[in-house]
């Protein structure tokens, strides 16, 4: 199975954190100016979800969208969602914590993209 969608070992210890604090989250990516463009993390259920999103996958069990614009860039690469030292999103809720969340990704295959349809 090829995932759209994956993270370090950074992330998953800081979602893990996270969790213990704030209950089960959810990441949107919306591609827009600013802080929209770096994943975003939320309470799961505080940030409303619709058509133009686009589900790419779970990460330690939290899901992870993306705008469907943004998604038409990104669709051709493995989401690699990471973690550095730093202040991220204003409402993201690592940003406490004096880090934030980073994408990184990587090209999908020629073989990946055939199993992905792309």
């Amino acid at each position: 199975m090829v995932e759209k969608v994956v993270a370090t070992e950074a992330a998953i210890e800081l979602i893990e954190k996270l969790k213990a604090i704030h209950g089960d989250l959810m990441f949107h990516q919306s591609g827009g100016c600013c802080d929209g463009s770096s994943p975003m993390c939320y309470p799961r259920g505080e940030f409303r979800v619709g058509e133009s999103d686009v589900l790419l996958g779970e990460i330690d069990d939290t899901p992870f969208y993306m705008s469907k614009d943004q998604y038409e860039y990104w669709k051709h690469t493995q989401l690699i969602i990471d973690v550095v030292d730093g202040r991220g999103g204003m409402f993201s809720l690592e940003g406490p914590e004096g880090k934030r969340f980073l994408t990184r990704s990587r090209v999908f295959t020629d073989e990946e993209r055939e199993v992905l349809n792309l």
